[in-house]
């Protein structure tokens, strides 16, 4: 019976990664992580700023609204969830679903400052070391 050589898979001296290779793809794997992490958070700043805007923008628009329908201004942002009637007996809103939520990490809610004499007021929130006022 003859035996049969098998050939070896890998020619002679090379047989897989050294432990130099290992540690600099490692490294740099550390590196880029160390570059990443830092920019994702940044990120989701950002991102935590643009919902409050948007919130802002939202809340905004429902007060416009409800101001040119009840010729006043709300009282409260909770003005804003119920169904208004005007002078002239006509009903509409409500102007917003719900009252929106900070984002998270925000600890104030939305603060909404009216000045029913004048009819101005202001939408504001703070965090992540930003503010965010309207008008």
């Amino acid at each position: 019976m003859a035996r049969r050589l098998m050939k070896p898979r890998f020619p002679r001296g090379q047989r897989g990664f050294t432990l130099i290779e290992l540690m600099i793809v490692v490294a740099i794997i550390g590196i880029l992580a160390a570059i990443a992490i830092p920019l994702y958070a940044n990120v989701q700043a950002r991102a935590r700023v643009a919902k409050a805007q948007a919130d802002a923008r939202s809340i905004a628009a429902a007060v416009s609204l409800y101001q040119a329908h009840m010729s006043t201004v709300p009282s409260a942002l909770g003005d804003l969830t119920a169904v208004a009637t005007n002078g002239l007996g006509q009903t509409a809103g409500p102007f917003l679903a719900s009252v929106p939520s900070p984002p998270a990490g925000w600890a104030t809610p939305y603060s909404y400052t009216p000045n029913t004499a004048s009819d101005i007021w202001s939408i504001s929130a703070t965090g992540d070391g930003a503010t965010v006022t309207l008008p």
